[in-house]
């Protein structure tokens, strides 16, 4: 299964946001408004990399089990 995990500006991690991080932000920051939060890249163009979400701003990272493909 696949799960995600955020990290805001002041480097505190949320860890365990399942399936639906937007929404796990959501209900612990207590509201239910998000803003997306956009980066440029060079390559790619623009890339929707987290939300801002009572006034912190977080980067989602997708969490994988590390394993060994031979």
């Amino acid at each position: 299964m696949k799960t995600y995990m955020a990290i805001d500006q002041y480097g505190q991690t949320e860890h365990g946001l399942g399936r639906y991080p937007r929404k796990e932000l959501l209900e612990r920051c207590g509201t239910k408004h998000a803003d997306r939060m956009y980066v440029d890249s060079a390559s790619k163009g623009t890339l929707h990399i987290g939300w801002v979400i009572a006034g912190r701003w977080f980067t989602v990272y997708s969490v994988e089990r590390m394993e060994n493909k031979i």
